[in-house]
């Protein structure tokens, strides 16, 4: 028996439309740019870049959303999100659907875009803008069986009603088929992965009570309000005598 030296953190978990039944989260994988965001764009030849939030970034997609520290530029990014069901490494295209994907969801990759500028002007890691607690919020998942695989739909997003992202599922450039297949050519993947698919055109910065609506059509929608900046208290250089 492993005798732990203080209680393990429990799961992370996410709801599963019409059930009682939760899916347990594993790693969450995020695809880089995956959507045109400009008309005269070339098609691309390589595969989107990814990275990587840690598995309690994930929360429900309703109620509150913080305002992270360490930013004055909260971005929101509005995506499908795709959960495994059953892993695998170097998994074929075709055989991504048939046997690896468990359902989808619609998620925001939250992100801190001043942290990330910065690490691409000094080419460090992008962890800081996007590993943050609370940054990956998912509405509950549509398992296959109920929703079967969507090849369109809008993928959306509003702030205080006003229409910031618009895109649909058939616009990704690399579909999820390949993405999925992509990753497992660099890592086993686990059931309770998620996926990320990216982001269309039209992320924008986010402030203290912003409502924030969006979801991807036959999926799942959700609805956020942003919450106050947490203050940064700086340190007093008074002296004392």
């Amino acid at each position: 028996m492993t005798v732990l030296v203080f209680p393990a953190p429990e799961p992370t978990t996410l709801a599963v439309v019409g059930s009682a039944s939760h899916f347990p989260v594993g790693r969450v994988y995020c695809i880089g740019r995956n959507y045109r965001w400009d008309a005269n764009e070339p098609a691309p030849r390589d595969m989107p870049a990814w990275f990587m939030k840690p598995s309690n970034a994930v929360v429900p997609a309703h109620g509150a959303l913080p305002y992270p520290p360490d930013t004055s530029d909260f971005c929101h990014e509005i995506e499908l999100v795709v959960a495994i069901g059953r892993g695998g490494r170097d998994i074929d295209p075709t055989q991504v659907e048939v046997h690896h994907i468990w359902g989808y969801a619609a998620g925001l990759d939250l992100t801190r875009r001043d942290l990330q500028q910065q690490a691409k002007r000094v080419g460090g890691p992008w962890e800081p803008a996007k590993a943050f607690d609370r940054s990956a919020p998912c509405s509950p998942i549509v398992p296959v069986a109920d929703c079967g695989h969507p090849r369109q739909g809008a993928v959306w997003l509003t702030v205080n009603g006003i229409e910031r992202q618009r895109a649909d599922v058939v616009d990704l450039l690399w579909p999820v088929s390949e993405l999925v297949a992509m990753l497992s050519r660099s890592v086993t993947l686990a059931p309770g992965d998620l996926v990320f698919t990216g982001t269309p055109v039209g992320v924008g910065s986010l402030q203290p009570g912003d409502v924030v609506s969006g979801g991807v059509s036959g999926i799942g929608e959700f609805s956020m309000t942003v919450g106050n900046a947490l203050i940064q208290h700086q340190p007093s250089l008074e002296t004392t005598s």
